[in-house]
């Protein structure tokens, strides 16, 4: 088992030490990961590829930025809310214990939620690769700008929004930046890809549900360089205007662990209609 916390959190740093006392009393060994946003966790302790399972100490930013890395080795991330929302946590430091010990008993189950590929290239080269849970967004850099952008949809065109961006978001992200900006909410066993435009300067440009299978691209047209793509609202870089992003779905997914009692609806009303909340989940 790996119990990774968050060493930014007071509360992670105490509540690693119960969680730890909990395991080792049912002779399960931990190791132990500080991780941060910019953490390269398998070249901390490469071991952590091989555990059967990993316990994240943090908010959902937290939580992101670990499925990020180890999403390709298919290990089950098991998210105790250490953050203000936690929508994508299955415990609060109150119900750790009963967390735990379900865990222990091996009473939970498996959810697999859907990734994104992210490709920018310049002048036809590729020249980056990023990987999302939530979503990838393009769009202006700064307040008074507005970018112009040619989504097309394996191929086809289908509109150019001028604003402040688009996000293209997984189920698991529409209830993230997407939601803020007027994006449905998607149930998160569901295979599709959602296009949202932020602030389009139209009357018309609305959301759109696309299939997962299927691949959009988007150019950017812009006369200044304050453009910028950002994924999970934590990695990213500048882009300049003739780039084109090519999201798709990735070749595998994020293992999330699901105490039955923690349904997907039950945590979107306790949740978003909380007004001590906001709706993001980055």
């Amino acid at each position: 088992m790996a119990l990774l916390f968050n060493p930014h959190k007071t509360l992670a740093c105490s509540v690693r030490e119960e969680i730890d006392e909990l395991l080792q009393a049912a002779e399960i060994s931990v190791t132990h990961v500080a991780v941060d946003y910019d953490t390269k966790i398998l070249q901390v302790e490469p071991s952590v590829q091989t555990v059967e399972m990993a316990i994240v100490l943090g908010g959902d930013g937290t939580l992101l930025g670990v499925a990020r890395q180890l999403a390709p080795h298919h290990i089950p991330l098991l998210g105790i809310n250490m953050g203000h929302l936690g929508f994508l946590t299955q415990s609060d430091p109150s119900q750790l214990g009963p967390a735990i010990e379900r865990i222990i008993k091996h009473d939970y189950q498996l959810q697999r939620r859907m990734m994104l590929e992210v490709f920018v290239y310049r002048q036809g080269k590729e020249i980056a690769k990023l990987i999302a849970l939530n979503e990838a967004g393009i769009g202006k850099a700064s307040f008074a700008r507005m970018a112009t952008l040619d989504v097309h949809v394996d191929g086809v065109y289908m509109d150019t929004y001028s604003g402040d961006g688009v996000i293209i978001s997984t189920p698991t992200g529409s209830t993230a930046y997407a939601l803020s900006c007027g994006g449905p909410i998607v149930s998160p066993q569901l295979q599709v890809m959602v296009i949202t435009p932020v602030c389009p300067h139209t009357l018309f440009s609305r959301p759109c549900v696309i299939d997962a299978s299927q691949t959009v691209r988007v150019k950017v047209r812009a006369r200044h360089k304050d453009v910028a793509l950002a994924v999970d609202g934590q990695d990213g870089m500048m882009l300049e205007s003739g780039d084109e992003i090519v999201v798709r779905q990735a070749p595998y997914d994020t293992t999330l662990v699901h105490l039955p009692d923690r349904e997907f609806f039950d945590v979107l009303r306790s949740k978003l209609h909380n007004s001590a909340y906001t709706s993001a989940t980055y």
